[in-house]
């Protein structure tokens, strides 16, 4: 068990260190074995996906179609494999076509690959599987399912023309670096009041106009869980810096996107379904130790995290 208030610089440093000559580039996950996305030329554009027009009108379309449907209506359309109010749009913003915001046009192209999460070799459907496990805190269809046959193929039409694996500028997040004087989660507090309340909630509730959650919820029962990768505070930065608030991004500071990161992060969450034999410690020292910067098993404000919500 280990115990923060601010979290201090020299702990995330250390946590920082696991990640080697990785710290500052784009991440997809915890995939460090891929190759560094390299930056967007000033006279270049993001790599296009097609648009929409160009469905064909047959087979092909319809499945591309359904794929985009229940990328924006997750819950709605796949309630059986959903255990929280967030969709795929979330965090895989305008369609999954947003540079910077894991577009799947990026990610589609990068697999099989390598995931030191399960320690073995994902395909493509392996890795969603692990987003409806852990950030929709869910259950993961089955690989062959009508589900990941209709997303697979709305990733794989969303990527034509990009070259198979060759990582994309925009591919990932693109982590700011660590500020000098660490994070602070009080600092953050304040960053969140002024820029993400208003559609996120005081308390992270989101919002929700009836019974569509318009905004999703950043912590509580209703968001990921301790398993995702955004319960990381760099990789929660660096999608915060690009893409919040929305409409507004790149307008917060390296500095002002870690501390709300991790004001976000620093609020419980439901459990990480790996939890070893009941054992927050046990679970942090299999699972969190070394991935990235996070607060699971860590003591804030006199209370340890990773306990979990129902």
């Amino acid at each position: 068990m280990k115990t923060s208030s601010a979290f201090s610089f020299a702990l995330a440093a250390s946590l920082l260190a696991s990640l080697g000559a990785q710290a500052a580039s784009p991440r997809t996950d915890d995939q460090t074995q891929l190759p560094k996305a390299p930056a967007k030329a000033a006279s270049s554009p993001w790599f296009q996906p097609p648009a929409e027009s160009s469905l064909p009108n047959n087979a092909f379309g319809a499945l591309v179609r359904q794929g985009q449907a229940l990328f924006l209506n997750t819950r709605a359309l796949a309630p059986q494999y959903v255990g929280n109010e967030l969709a795929c749009v979330n965090c895989h913003l305008d369609r999954g076509r947003k540079a910077n915001s894991a577009p799947l046009w990026a990610a589609y192209t990068m697999y099989p690959a390598y995931r030191k999460k399960n320690d073995k070799v994902n395909s493509f459907a392996e890795r969603m599987q692990g987003c409806f496990q852990f950030s929709m805190n869910g259950k993961a269809p089955a690989a062959d399912s009508e589900v990941l046959s209709a997303l697979t193929a709305y990733a794989y039409w969303l990527s034509t023309g990009a070259p198979v694996g060759q990582a994309l500028p925009g591919r990932g997040f693109d982590e700011p670096m660590p500020p000098k004087g660490g994070y602070d989660i009080a600092r953050g507090a304040k960053v969140y009041s002024a820029q993400c309340a208003l559609c996120h909630g005081a308390n992270g509730e989101g919002k929700k106009v009836g019974a569509t959650q318009v905004f999703p919820p950043l912590w509580g029962k209703d968001s990921y869980n301790w398993g995702a990768g955004m319960h990381r505070i760099n990789t929660a930065a660096g999608f915060i810096q690009h893409n919040m608030p929305l409409g507004k991004g790149e307008t917060l500071s390296d500095q002002e996107a870690w501390d709300v990161a991790a004001f976000v992060n620093a609020h419980e969450r439901p459990q990480d379904p790996r939890l070893v034999n009941q054992d927050i410690e046990a679970t942090r020292k299999k699972f969190h130790e070394g991935d990235g910067v996070n607060l699971y098993g860590v003591v804030v404000d006199g209370v340890l995290l990773g306990q979990g919500v129902k």
